[in-house]
């Protein structure tokens, strides 16, 4: 109640300023990630953006510079598909702490067949599960020095319908693309709760904040040519779909708000306010599915023996 009183209502056009924070954003150049970037830009803080593109980060970064005057950023190349490199890519960032995460990078296929990772993980939960799990781990230490740094999971409305199959997370015996990217997300989200109750238990001063975009479209989203061209007939024909669901720039907003905003707590959902679809962001109940411990806690072991690492707080 009282945080309500104390901080200024949340404004998505004006977000509050940040200046000598950092911050990482996970597929920072398309999509979500990018309007996640050029908006936490606007706060004044240095926005670093994971890419395993340099060109297209570059790209990003050009674009986001002529929004955003005087706007402070960095590319890291960050391959999240491969567990290998994430420990060098965090030590190049070369800061001696981090404010906040954003994990947004992502894989989606549309069409089988299945395809792996180089150790052997299907691809969609290596990347946007394990490859998220793994990096959380090397930058814990980073997080850590921070005064009360932000680890922001970009979870997904296609989740809310899936259950996690313990036996086959790899998606071995049956594999079909929407589901198991569906799944991969809820690993992402049970990742997000079950690290908070651990930082929580061990006193840290990091808090886990899951968000999820509602319906982002790329025909409702703005153009940011070239990462984002959006042709006049797609405009026209997104039309209807605009009652229900938004474009990418305002599925950035939860992102943005739970880096941002004071009165955002650990172990908090933020999702669009209307039918968590569209609108401005809110605090939402967290889905029933995702309260099950027991899940989140076989997923977590099941992870740190799949990736070699734990990325609770570190003793």
């Amino acid at each position: 109640m009282s945080s309500a009183s104390t901080n200024p209502p949340w404004n998505v056009a004006r977000p509050p300023r940040a200046e000598g924070s950092t911050f990482l954003v996970t597929g920072g150049n398309a999509g979500i990630g990018y309007f996640v970037a050029e908006q936490l830009s606007a706060s004044g803080a240095t926005v670093v953006l994971g890419s395993r593109s340099p060109a297209k980060a570059e790209t990003a970064m050009a674009s986001i510079r002529a929004r955003v005057p005087g706007a402070r950023l960095r590319a890291v190349r960050l391959d999240l598909a491969d567990l290998s490199t994430l420990r060098p890519a965090v030590e190049s960032l070369e800061v001696d702490r981090l404010d906040a995460v954003v994990h947004n990078a992502g894989v989606a296929l549309d069409d089988p067949p299945r395809r792996e990772t180089g150790e052997g993980h299907e691809l969609m939960f290596g990347t946007n599960h394990l490859g998220h799990f793994a990096l959380t781990r090397w930058l814990m230490p980073l997080l850590s020095a921070a005064p009360a740094a932000r680890v922001v999971t970009m979870g997904s409305f296609a989740a809310k319908s899936e259950r996690l199959d313990l036996a086959d997370l790899q998606s071995r015996k049956d594999y079909r693309p929407k589901r198991t990217y569906a799944r991969s997300k809820l690993a992402q989200m049970y990742f997000c709760l079950e690290l908070d109750r651990r930082l929580r238990a061990a006193g840290s001063t990091v808090a886990s904040v899951l968000v999820h975009p509602g319906g982002a479209l790329d025909s409702l989203t703005p153009a940011r040519p070239p990462v984002h061209v959006r042709t006049a007939g797609a405009r026209l024909g997104a039309a209807p779909a605009a009652l229900l669901v938004q474009g990418k720039h305002a599925g950035a907003w939860p992102a943005v708000r739970a880096v941002l905003d004071p009165a955002v707590r650990g172990g908090e959902m933020w999702e669009p306010r209307v039918f968590g679809l569209r609108g401005e962001p809110r605090r939402a109940p967290v889905w029933n599915h995702l309260t099950d411990t027991r899940v989140a806690t076989r997923l977590w072991d099941a992870s740190r023996d799949l990736t070699g690492v734990d990325p609770g707080p570190q003793h």
